[in-house]
Order: C-alpha cells, then structure tokens, then sequence
C-alpha cells in the first residue's frame, strides 16, 4: 500500500501495465504522443484529443486518484479476510459511500475477469 500511496507511481504502473509497448490513443490508436506531466495525461500527436490512463478500465470517470485505487485493489486481492467500506474509508481517506462504489467496482471486475478466464464460476 505504502508503493502505490505515490500517484506518479501509480499512474507508471498502471500505464505500464496497460500499455507495455508504451501509450495507445484509445481514440484512434495513435501510438505517437505527449506526456502532459502535470496533469497526467497524454495528447496523441495523431487526433490531438487527450486521454488518461484511466480510460476504458474500472476507474474511469471516477475523481478518486490512482494512489487510492490501487491501494484499495491491493487491499482487496490480498486479504483473505473480508473488507467493509468503513474500514477502506478510514484506511484510504474517502466517504463510506466512495469506499462502497470502489469496492462494487472492482469486485464486479474481478467476478468478471474469473467467468472470462476459466468459464461461468459466478
């Protein structure tokens, strides 16, 4: 948790792990682009428009940073003990109510990354 409590980190290892060749433009592919450093986002040299990291996953659209995000994803996978969404808002530093819509998020997305990788489990 301490790792991703860093969002610069976060951003690079979740770019990298979407992106192991480097940044596409979800837009229009565009493989070309700028880093704008202080606000996290790449301009694609291709269409012009600007995309996050965040864009096509679970946490886009959400104000929530990378740092909580993963933190909370971490938190999840690697307890075999079950999390409240008052123990993530006092863990992580959001409402009970932004810990609840984290914790359906990523749960709806680990549920469907089990029925995609090994058949219907639900």
């Amino acid at each position: 948790m301490e790792y991703f409590s860093d969002l610069e980190i976060s951003t690079t290892f979740l770019a990298k792990l979407r992106w192991p060749e480097g940044p596409v433009c979800p837009r229009c592919g565009g493989k070309e682009h700028s880093y704008l450093r202080t606000r996290r986002l790449w301009k694609c040299k291709a269409c012009k428009k600007q995309f996050s990291v965040k864009v096509g996953t679970i946490f886009e659209g959400s104000q929530v940073g990378l740092d909580k995000w993963l933190a909370v994803v971490w938190m999840l996978a690697n307890s075999t003990d079950e999390f409240s969404s008052y123990e993530i808002h006092h863990t992580v530093g959001v409402t009970q109510k932004t810990a609840w819509s984290m914790m359906r998020r990523i749960k709806l997305a680990m549920q469907d990354e089990v029925s995609e990788g090994h058949g219907n489990r639900r």
